[in-house]
């Protein structure tokens, strides 16, 4: 993945008059000129309604072609629309990922009477109280699209947990119990036990579940043609699972370049590292603890010790598996992983990620264009495109860090034999200046500040040159044409 940029393509208040695939159809070029290679798509299976984001996960198998939940297209629009979006994009040369939510179902058609106990809501293996007979919205029959792809229809027995018991009008967790069933054991130990999220939480030891998902991840890719899967709520879903699912799409089905990454919210380096052992590192991870590392910086009122940034994240100790990224959909504000980076620290942020020798950087559609919602902010679209045109021509060679000071750390990208180098300077405080070596070859050469805020800098007999950023601010300088 060098110097290629992903972008996650929307926000939680995307429009959704169902325009969306439409509009990426037509804009495809465009992000490829601006420096997109890969592109992160809302999940595109029915939700609730055609206002469902997409995690609200209905039926797998329907992509915007059948009337059901009071809708033919999703949120995005219809699967014609979803086909042609891809057509396009593909053609422009980015590679499309699917946002896939195998955690969960939700919206059931109907409801069901089982055996199930209550468990404590922060430690899911304690049971609360005696098994009982409760009514839970489990049954789905999927009558709108009539048996088409794939006639299983989903009960109680396919899940292992549900959140609402309708007989008594109880909102708990409940464990649903049969032969051997319990929640799965290879997913994160928070909570006890992780494996509930939402809705109906899928059942991934129970055969025909299996067998449903592995027959839905054949014919989505073929139908499709995405060229990767972007898995959800990583965390709370059997490793073994996604790892067999992972080696049925790479090995089974022949698909050895498809890119598979995912969400591990966790912060716990020996449970990151632990998750990507049990994968086999099959699969890339957003960088979570970077990400809370920029977030901590941006509200440190310039206190932060920006010598630690990198310290325990995966782009320093995994950085093949490392998706880096500042803010996603779920990071933003009001959303359930709310952890904003303040917006004076984002193009800082941004320089991190995209100047980098390191990680694959995903850019956020709510920083790109702003976020739509109550919380509106100003789109960064020239900027993160003047950076991606930096991270294009000018982000190669060796990387000589200068993190030597709490508060103004910088580095170099020595270049290489095409390309010159990349110079990177950030204050998180006060104005500062630092010499940094670009290399002798480049002695009495002008060095040009691509953010904009300062004027050239010559570089000396040595190599070296005296580089300046503003308060609070990034500079990043390159060899004037």
């Amino acid at each position: 993945m060098a110097n290629e940029i992903m972008i996650q393509s929307f926000e939680w208040d995307t429009d959704g008059s169902g325009n969306f695939y439409k509009k990426l159809k037509e804009d495809a070029k465009n992000l490829k000129e601006n420096g997109i290679d890969g592109i992160w798509l809302p999940p595109m299976t029915k939700g609730g309604s055609d206002m469902d984001v997409g995690y609200g996960v209905y039926d797998l198998w329907d992509l915007g072609e059948f009337d059901q939940k009071g809708t033919v297209r999703t949120k995005y629009g219809s699967k014609k629309d979803l086909i042609e979006a891809i057509k396009a994009l593909k053609e422009a040369g980015i590679r499309t990922y699917a946002d896939v939510v195998l955690n969960h179902k939700g919206n059931a058609d109907f409801t069901e009477e089982f055996k199930a106990i209550m468990v404590d809501q922060n430690n899911r293996d304690q049971d609360v109280g005696e098994a009982s007979d409760i009514e839970a919205w489990t049954g789905f029959d999927f009558k709108g699209r009539a048996g088409k792809y794939s006639d299983m229809t989903w009960h109680y027995y396919h899940f292992s947990g549900v959140d609402y018991d309708v007989k008594t009008e109880t909102p708990a967790i409940f464990r649903i119990l049969g032969d051997g069933k319990y929640w799965d054991r290879d997913v994160s130990s928070e909570k006890g036990n992780f494996d509930y999220l939402m809705n109906c939480d899928i059942d991934h030891d129970h055969p025909e579940v299996i067998e449903e998902i592995f027959k839905w991840a054949d014919w989505f890719i073929d139908e499709t043609g995405v060229d990767g899967f972007r898995y959800d709520a990583l965390k709370h879903i059997s490793s073994d699972f996604i790892r067999d699912l992972t080696t049925h799409i790479i090995k089974d089905k022949g698909k050895e370049n498809f890119y598979l990454f995912g969400e591990f919210w966790q912060y716990n380096k020996e449970e990151i590292s632990a998750y990507l052992e049990k994968t086999d590192y099959k699969i890339d991870l957003f960088d979570v603890p970077l990400h809370f590392h920029m977030q901590e910086a941006s509200k440190s009122m310039g206190n932060y010790d920006m010598r630690n940034i990198f310290d325990n994240t995966l782009v320093k100790d995994f950085p093949a598996q490392a998706v880096t990224f500042v803010d996603n959909h779920d990071s933003q504000p009001g959303q359930s992983l709310e952890s904003w980076v303040e917006d004076w620290f984002k193009e800082i942020a941004y320089a991190l990620i995209l100047f980098r020798k390191d990680g694959y950087p995903c850019i956020f559609a709510g920083d790109y264009y702003g976020l739509k919602g109550e919380v509106k902010t100003k789109p960064m679209y020239d900027k993160l495109n003047t950076m991606m045109e930096v991270r294009k021509n000018h982000n190669f060679g060796d990387e000589d860090d200068y993190f030597d000071h709490p508060s103004v750390v910088g580095w170099v990208r020595r270049g290489d034999g095409d390309h010159s180098p990349l110079a990177v300077l950030i204050s998180i405080k006060d104005a500062a200046e630092k010499q940094m070596f670009v290399g002798k070859a480049y002695a009495g050469s002008t060095f040009i500040d691509k953010s904009g805020k300062n004027d050239p800098v010559k570089i000396d007999g040595e190599g070296n040159g005296l580089f300046t950023v503003g308060p609070g601010s990034v500079t990043y300088w390159v060899k004037e044409k």
